[in-house]
């Protein structure tokens, strides 16, 4: 009898519930258990977890490399998907291969490289990719003397953390003042240039900023799968522009993500996005995990989160290519289901029992929305 296959996920995305559906859906009909661990006791994922518990708050990469170690010897984790603290997690691989887990994540030098977005854009221009022109910015003149080339160039100038993940703190300078039209409807990522210049001057707190043109739609994000031999076995490439998605597995998206994901051995699940910058696709970001927006390849065929653990088990799924590609679709929110009360505080030091035993959390009666459900269009 093929023993189940234990699977955890720390502190993810709230669209990784549906990750973790297609695990449990898996083509092989193998059986999953899943452990979720977060710091809100209110995530998704933790109701949508066999097994729960709350992350402890404060601990420094180290301190959490131990709770993690501690946590997959415990639950005997076959394959960890870390997300927090992934480069530091990726640092004690053979730790974590001691205790019998195998890490669904790169080696410590392609984390690294795509930690900072100016080694990340430096790097891989240097393997013949291109990325949109950028400036390192870190003070208020060189904000100033960045964003006035980008416009002497006809650009609308952005900017957004040097690190960081997702869209957060991306913003688009304009040079119309701050009125009413800024307050009118919902929030906007445009920001007055002179309202940033007197944050930077009047801020005790150093920046660590990209600028960059704002790159135009369409934008492409290709999901890859990369085995532990740098060798690809997946690319699909989610196409976005507006509300409108789809895939396409044309070669100008394909082939650089390619070369980054095998080159920088961006090992099992990468995110690797592309917009277009006049008439040139260019690289905009590299995330060395899986993108919350994965699942979607289900609509051609493939369960790309299921391959990934078979490739962390050492079950090689060979190369894959989606048996078609499914019709365009939007994206909408819907509700998923919460646990039916929050879970307990943490425990401290001196308690000996753990915060969850090892089975089934209760059947949620509560909750939230969860934007990633998906209609055709």
């Amino acid at each position: 009898m093929v023993s189940r296959v234990r699977v955890w996920l720390n502190r993810t995305y709230a669209e990784n519930v549906f990750f973790m559906d297609q695990l449990r859906r898996n083509p092989s009909d193998r059986a999953v258990e899943i452990h979720a661990t977060h710091g809100d006791a209110d995530s998704p994922v933790l109701a949508a977890a066999d097994t729960a518990e709350l992350e402890p708050e404060g601990l420094s990469p180290a301190a959490y490399v131990e709770f993690a170690l501690a946590q997959c010897e415990r639950r005997r984790i076959d394959v960890f998907v870390p997300r927090l603290h992934q480069s530091a997690i990726v640092a004690h691989r053979a730790e974590f291969e001691a205790v019998g887990t195998a890490l669904l994540a790169p080696p410590p030098e392609g984390v690294a490289v795509f930690e900072d977005k100016v080694i990340a854009y430096e790097a891989v221009q240097a393997i013949g990719v291109p990325v949109p022109p950028w400036w390192r910015v870190r003070s208020a003149d060189e904000l100033v003397a960045a964003v006035e080339e980008l416009e002497a160039g006809g650009h609308k100038a952005c900017f957004k953390p040097a690190s960081g993940a997702g869209g957060v703190g991306f913003r688009v300078i304009t040079r119309a003042p701050f009125s009413m039209m800024h307050l009118n409807g919902f929030p906007s990522p445009y920001v007055p240039m002179d309202l940033v210049l007197t944050a930077l001057k009047e801020s005790d707190e150093p920046v660590d900023w990209i600028v960059m043109p704002r790159l135009e739609q369409p934008e492409v994000s290709v999901d890859c799968l990369t085995g532990p031999d740098n060798r690809l076995r997946l690319a699909v490439g989610r196409t976005k522009n507006g509300r409108r998605r789809g895939f396409t597995l044309h070669e100008q998206w394909l082939e650089p993500a390619r070369r980054i994901a095998e080159g920088f051995g961006l090992h099992y699940l990468s995110n690797i996005q592309f917009r277009m910058f006049g008439d040139t696709p260019v690289l905009m970001d590299v995330n060395t995990r899986p993108a919350g927006g994965l699942h979607q390849l289900s609509l051609c065929g493939v369960n790309a989160p299921w391959a990934a653990v078979q490739l962390a088990l050492g079950e090689d799924p060979g190369e894959m290519v989606p048996p078609f590609l499914g019709q365009d679709y939007t994206v909408v929110s819907g509700p998923r289901p919460l646990r039916a009360v929050s879970l307990p505080q943490q425990r401290t030091e001196e308690a000996t029992e753990p915060l969850l035993p090892a089975v089934p959390t209760p059947a949620p009666v509560d909750s939230v929305e969860v934007a990633a459900q998906v209609l055709p269009l």
